[in-house]
This record gives structure tokens, sequence and C-alpha cells, in this order.
């Protein structure tokens, strides 16, 4: 990112680059942004130097370093001596203010410089935890240290006293530590994510509850006004879930510009000013904390979701594919029955045999062109042509279908019904066709183990919830383990020439009527059952 940033300011070396009209530009708004911020936050000042408790302007240092580079470290150098003397009119002598100076850009500086560096990889943007933790660890340990070398150089020169020596570091500590913890992140923010707060009812609430948490702070007594504080963490935690990193860093700065507002028109003393902003910086660390993992889990659900939609595109893309084998699957059934009819047809001794051959041909490819229309409506449109039938009357119409292939692998049907079975409402092609492939898998199954008393039984019976059990069971060797666990699978199949695709429609109909088709192998063989709901009374009486 700073790399980027860097060249898009001007191109060879540095001094070059500090002369282009970009760089110049960036310059002088940071040092008219920096006594700006310098003149607003001046307020409680600590000894007639003016140590104040909020410090913004080295937040503003931050973030132009981190978003332009480290071509523009230099002005760390140049902004406070102005400030000091725009704001402060230069209160200390010229060399201290020189080696004040120096010690704040040096440290400041260096500890951004190191944050831009490749090495570190820190993400402006702080689209990740590691970022803002580097961010933070960077402000706090560079403030430490900005802190010490600054009071020790008022001491050393007698400016300031060793006894106030320590009041006077924790309040410019906390007062550099908040300005980088509060106004940097969302400074990043509104340049690498152009986001901020968005206007509704919710935020406005929310910084209404900011205002009322500010009037019970210091409207109350002052016995319980530390204790109140506690109420921002209420609208701050909120918004962090609510919005993110973004929201939360917007709400941060209006709460710590309410906040030192609030203290100034109350007239705190030093103690308790720093007090309230170091409560304000483990308000700011817990804020933005929630937020980043908050942010994080939004673009991880956002990743997710573009993830399922490509998935879902390629889906689409390969539904044509899947489309054409099934039509192959099903169709070749009935045309393979129409082409043996064909033959018999040729082949007859009288017309009577003929005519009857030639009958069953058309049967067929009419079934044929009915299994594509409705095949097709179920998989493109999810629509059915339902009906009220009888149980036996399905099964043994899909069995008079099947007749050929049984008789021609040698393979004997049983067929067990219950007595007492109700009607269903079913397409009657599509649980017909569901039949017919059950039995012809298990027929083929068969001759294919060798079985000379290969049989397949077709059994119905009641379940319970007025569902009704339908299973096709066969004396063959069953499925494997490994392809039990896949075997409704689309093409997973066991056969040479199979396309794999029988089950998986077989699911996906039964499935479309409301019911289940479950799997299994026996000491004695395959089992496919599949359930169908009872026809309502409504449903008969429509039928009837």
């Amino acid at each position: 990112m700073a790399e980027r940033s860097w060249a898009a300011i001007g191109m060879g070396p540095p001094p070059a680059r500090w002369l282009s009209g970009r760089h110049l530009k960036i310059a002088a708004a940071y040092l008219v942004g920096y006594a700006a911020l310098d003149w607003l936050s001046y307020v409680h000042p600590f000894a007639w130097f003016g140590i104040t408790p909020w410090n913004p302007p080295t937040g503003l240092s931050f973030a132009l370093v981190l978003l332009f580079g480290r071509e523009f470290v230099p002005w760390l150098f140049v902004a406070p001596m102005l400030a000091d003397a725009v704001v402060r009119g230069l209160p200390l002598p010229i060399g201290i203010e020189l080696a004040a100076t120096a010690i704040i850009g040096a440290g400041y500086g260096a500890a951004t410089s190191l944050l831009v560096s490749p090495r570190v990889a820190f993400d402006p943007s702080l689209a990740t935890r590691q970022s803002l933790l580097l961010l933070l660890t960077a402000a706090v340990s560079s403030t430490v240290l900005v802190t010490a070398a600054y009071v020790g150089l008022l001491v050393i020169a007698g400016i300031l006293s060793l006894a106030d020596s320590g009041a006077a570091a924790l309040r410019f500590w906390v007062g550099e530590v908040i300005g980088v913890t509060v106004l940097t992140p969302f400074l990043l923010m509104l340049a690498t994510r152009r986001w901020a707060l968005r206007p509704s009812w919710e935020a406005f609430g929310l910084i209404v509850f900011v205002a009322g948490a500010l009037w019970a702070v210091f409207g109350l007594a002052d016995t319980f006004r530390f204790q109140v504080f506690y109420l921002f963490f209420l609208p701050i935690t909120w918004t962090a879930v609510r919005f993110g990193l973004e929201g939360v860093c917007s709400l941060l700065v209006i709460t710590q510009v309410g906040l030192v507002g609030a203290m100034h028109f109350a007239e705190q003393d030093a103690a308790n000013v720093t007090a309230y902003q170091a409560l304000m910086f483990v308000l700011a660390i817990t804020g933005l904390a929630i937020g980043v993992l908050v942010s994080e889990q939004q673009r991880t659900q956002r990743q997710l979701r573009l993830n399922q939609e490509a998935l879902d595109r390629a889906l689409r893309l390969r539904t044509m594919g899947e489309f054409s084998a099934a039509l192959a699957h099903e169709i070749n059934q009935p045309l393979t029955a129409a082409a043996n009819y064909a033959r018999l047809a040729h082949t007859a001794a009288d017309l009577a045999s003929a005519t009857q051959a030639s009958k069953r041909v058309i049967s067929q490819i009419e079934r044929a062109a009915e299994v594509i229309r409705r095949l097709r409506d179920l998989i493109r449109l999810g629509r059915s042509e339902t009906s009220v039938a009888l149980v036996p009357e399905l099964i043994e119409e899909a069995l008079a279908f099947c007749h050929t292939e049984l008789e021609r692998h040698g393979v004997d049907v049983q067929v067990r019904l219950d007595g007492t079975l109700p009607a269903v409402s079913v397409d009657v092609v599509q649980i017909e066709q569901v039949i017919i492939n059950l039995v012809r898998n298990a027929a083929e199954a068969l001759s294919e183990a060798g079985r000379q008393d290969g049989r397949v039984i077709v059994e119905a019976e009641l379940g319970s919830e007025s569902m009704i059990v339908v299973g096709v069971r066969d004396n063959g060797p069953g499925f494997d383990p490994g392809v039990l666990e896949r075997a409704s699978a689309p093409f997973i199949t066991t056969k040479e020439e199979g396309l794999g695709l029988g089950l998986s429609l077989a699911r996906s109909i039964i499935e479309a009527h409301g019911g289940r088709l479950s799997i299994s192998s026996t000491p004695h063989g395959a089992v496919v059952q599949f359930t169908l709901r009872a026809a309502t009374s409504a449903q008969r009486e429509v039928a009837s």
C-alpha cells in the first residue's frame, strides 16, 4: 500500500518527489490540519508550556505516513514547531523547542516507517486483527519512548521539576496515545474504505445515547462520575457489533470530542482529566478490538456468499450436460425395448404377432416421449402432474414394462403387498419410472453376478405417519461398502457401461414427492426402499 502511494505521488529521487505538486499539496494540508487540531484540542493545559490531555495531531501524523509513505516523515519534524508557534507562541527556549521537535519527529517517524516497511506487512485499511494490533503496538511503544524523552528533556533543562515529572509524563502519554488510538483508525477508514457512520435512526439514537452518557457523567455528583463513565461502553460495543470497525471508529471520534468538550466546560482538574482519558483509552481499545473482529466476520461471510454464487453459476453451467446424461439414461430403456419389439415384429411368423409387437413399439416410444417431458419439468421447473393412484396398480404397470428385460436376465419377480394400502397422490409416470429403474438395476446386478436363481421382490406396506413404504429387494451380492455411502450421488455406478444416474434421479423424484429413498445391503442381497405419502381425503375427493 505504501509503495503504491509513493509511486503515485511522484517519480525520481526523493528531492524530486518532495518538490512535486502533489507532495507539496498533501504536506500543506497536513501542516494546516496539524495546527488546527492542536488549537482545537488545547484545553486544560498542564503547566505554562501546555501539555494537553488529548493530542489528535499525533494521530494525524501517523495517518499521513501510513497512507502516503516514508517520504512524508520529514514533515513530522516541521509540524510540531509550527503548531507551537501558532498555538502557544513558542513558550520554550528555541534550543529546547528544536530538541523537543526532534524527539517527536524522530519517535513517530521511526514508528510509522517501521509500520510501512514491506517486511511488516501492515495493511492501512486495518482489514485484519494483525494490522490493528501492529498499529496499537507501535502507538503505545512510540508514545512511551517519546514521553520519556520529552519529559526527561524538560527536567534536564530545568523547565519541569522532578516532583511534577510523573504527573506531566502520565498526562503527555495519555494524550498522545489517545490521539493515535482514536483519530488514526478513523482517518485510515475514511481514506481506504470511504466509509463513515451513515445517517440513520439507529446512528442518531447512538449519538443521543452518547450525549446522555456525557450528561450523566458530568451532571451527577462527583462520587459517581467514574462509575457512570462505563455507560459509554454500551453504545461503543453496540456500534462495533452492528457496524464493525468502520462504524466504531466514527463513534469513538464523536465520543472523544464530546468528552474533551464536556471536560473543558465542566472545568475538571488535571487529575480527573487524566483519569477520564485513561478510561477513554480502555474504551477505544475495547471498541476497536470488537470492531475488527466483526468486520473480519462480515468479510468472511461476504466472501462465502461470493463463493457460493460462483459455485451456483458453475453448477448451472454444468446442468445442461447433466441433464443430457439424465435424458440419455432414462430414454435408453424404453427405446431399447422398442428396438427389441421392432425386431420381433420384423421376424414374426404371423400377422397377429407382428401387430402385437408393433403396438408395443408404439407404446414404448410414447413412453420415452412422456419420460422426456416429465423429467424436464422435474429438473428444470420442479413441476409434476399429480393424480390419485393405487400402489398395486403402479407396481403392476411398472413391472409390465420390465417383463422383457426380466425374462432376458432369467430373473424371477415376486410381489408382496399389504392388503390395506391407501391411495397415493403422485406423478404416475415418475413413480413408475422409479420402480422400473430399481427393478432393472436389481435384474442387471443379478445377471452380472451370474446368479442362476435370481429373484427380485417388490413389496409395499403401510408405514408410520400415513407413509407407504415401497421396497425392491434382490438376492444378489448387494452393494459394496464404499459404493453404499455414495450410491445415490450422481455418476456413481457399479456397471461398466452405466451412467450412474438411476438412483440419483430416483432419489430426486421421491424427494420431490415428499418421501425419502434409502439404500442398504443385507446378508441376502440389496434393498432399496422409498416412501410415499398417502393421499388425503380432499385429494381423493378431487380425483373422484
